[in-house]
């Protein structure tokens, strides 16, 4: 009888989905797990399913189809609906068996090493006639003056009462 792994993604925190993907394929024995999600959910379930892939189950799952689609049904006030779907499904990578040979390991990158850098070669000095040079004064450049203030200046308060008429 085969099993159906399926793990529905919706609105709990990413780790759980994640989890339960990762239990799937280490505590069940899953040759085979589908990652579903409709709606607004998408984009979780396409994280999920990435997330096992690259960091939790690196060379041990890979992404093997991808299902889209759409779903109609009613809505509590009785509108048609039609929403999104997905299905990601995962397979575990087999391991090979012992009368294959194992594919070879990638090679490892090479680092890459820093352009060689060339000396300049001295330039032979070329032969450009010169133009007479002429000389030209420059004028002085003044510089701005600050302007005066046409405010009057504050009366000392012995001259404004001296200039206070007396009855």
């Amino acid at each position: 009888m085969t099993e159906n792994h399926v793990i529905f993604v919706g609105g709990k925190p990413f780790m759980n989905y994640v989890t339960a993907v990762v239990m799937q394929f280490t505590t069940k024995g899953a040759g085979k797990v589908t990652v579903r999600s409709r709606g607004k959910f998408i984009s979780r379930a396409v994280d999920v399913a990435e997330v096992v892939k690259s960091r939790f189950l690196r060379n041990q799952v890979d992404v093997t189809d991808i299902l889209i689609g759409s779903e109609e049904f009613q809505s509590k006030e009785g509108r048609t609906v039609r929403v999104s779907t997905i299905d990601i499904s995962l397979s575990a990578i087999s391991e090979p068996a012992a009368n294959e040979p194992a594919p070879a390991p990638a090679a490892p990158a090479k680092p890459v090493e820093p352009a060689a850098t060339v000396a300049p070669t001295p330039a032979e000095p070329e032969q450009v006639a010169e133009a007479p040079s002429e000389t030209v004064a420059a004028e002085p450049v003044a510089e701005p003056t600050p302007e005066k203030t046409t405010e009057p200046a504050a009366e000392s308060t012995t001259e404004a009462a001296a200039a206070q008429p007396t009855e």
